[in-house]
């Protein structure tokens, strides 16, 4: 079992890693205490692992039900959000009670956001059941609902009482949602740590297989990434902006095709490239490693080129509907080497218009 801790005071808390570790939440949540315990899923989801974890919980002696949402981006939403609200309140949870989150990004997101506007914040709990989930939204106190004129612009900071991760939840995964979660650990590679972008490039293979070791590897040092940036600026005020990395695009990519074409992971890998050609063309990333992380997008089967049938007018307008917006101005994560980036806000819709080749 291996141990990452995102430190912020009175709310810090770990990210437990292991494999086969489901079936011991229940006694790890007695220290919260909590008077109620409601574990929020989807139908897929909870057909694989719910019995696993409310028999822990129950098994623990708490009082717990479920409570589920349909599976897909496109529910990540406020219809959802008072779904749940009014099971709560038909369960008759308190302010003492406990939210687990049992999913993906949408169950975490949309979990995390309810939990914090329920009785002004209860606590709850993040298991991640998919890789793009492990490495990246369960962590750092983002939480969400998706609007149909932009992606996450409604939503709070707040942070997880724990983060609980059981690698062997992956086997049950599409290939395509793993590749989602590559893109996000490509993207740790090219904000931070060369050595891990590196590692992606010379061990696809066994990655791909799920080789346990290669995963308990790049999913902790992507854990602790997020975990360092996120202790050091938890509201995005400054260092945690260059998460979104590959997300300006990527964002309005998901918005302009009604977050039903591209999953999340492949929509930043877009992003990645289109933002990695923006740095090339303004001249603060060298053509080398441009490719190399064109490359290692394509390695991996994922995406890395706008189709030409998205309309690119409508795709900028989304660009600057983003919350990442300042002044009106767009603001991009571009990078100048593999392991380092910069925030740049000056970038014109010509350079834009001549990285996506049009």
């Amino acid at each position: 079992m291996q141990t990452v801790r995102v430190e912020l005071g009175e709310r810090s808390y770990d990210i437990v890693i292991d494999s086969e570790i489901l079936s011991n939440i229940g006694e790890r949540i007695k220290v919260f205490g909590f008077s109620k315990v409601a574990v929020v899923s989807n139908p897929t989801v909870f057909d694989l692992y719910g019995d696993i974890v409310i028999d822990s919980i129950k098994n623990a002696g708490f009082e717990v039900f479920n409570v589920i949402i349909p599976d897909g981006e496109e529910y990540k939403n406020f219809n959802q959000t008072y779904q749940i609200l009014t099971e709560l309140l038909k369960n008759k949870l308190d302010r003492y009670s406990g939210l687990i989150a049992l999913g993906g990004g949408v169950i975490g997101d949309i979990t995390g956001f309810v939990a914090s506007i329920y009785m002004r914040g209860i606590h709850f709990i993040q298991i991640p059941t998919t890789l793009l989930s492990q490495v990246d939204s369960s962590v750092g106190g983002k939480t969400g609902v998706n609007h149909e004129l932009g992606k996450n612009m409604i939503g709070t900071f707040y942070q997880p009482r724990l983060v609980w991760i059981d690698i062997d939840t992956l086997k049950t995964l599409p290939k395509r949602e793993i590749l989602c979660g590559i893109a996000e650990i490509i993207k740790y590679g090219v904000i931070w740590d060369e050595r891990l972008f590196e590692f992606l490039v010379h061990n696809r293979d066994s990655i791909l297989m799920l080789d346990r070791e290669h995963l308990m590897l790049i999913i902790r040092r992507s854990c602790e990434i997020k975990a360092e940036v996120v202790s050091a600026d938890e509201r995005e005020t400054g260092l945690r902006a260059i998460l979104n990395y590959g997300h300006t695009i990527g964002h309005a990519v998901e918005t302009e095709t009604g977050y039903k074409r591209f999953l999340h992971g492949e929509a930043v890998a877009i992003g990645m490239n289109i933002e990695a050609k923006i740095a090339e063309l303004m001249g603060f990333l060298n053509k080398r490693d441009a490719i190399r992380i064109k490359s290692v997008i394509d390695s991996y089967g994922l995406p890395s080129e706008l189709p030409k049938d998205i309309d690119l007018d409508r795709l900028v307008l989304h660009m600057k509907l983003d919350k990442k917006v300042e002044a009106g101005e767009m603001k991009f994560i571009i990078p100048e080497g593999i392991g380092k980036v910069k925030i740049q806000r000056d970038v014109s819709i010509k350079v834009i218009r001549k990285a996506l080749g049009r």
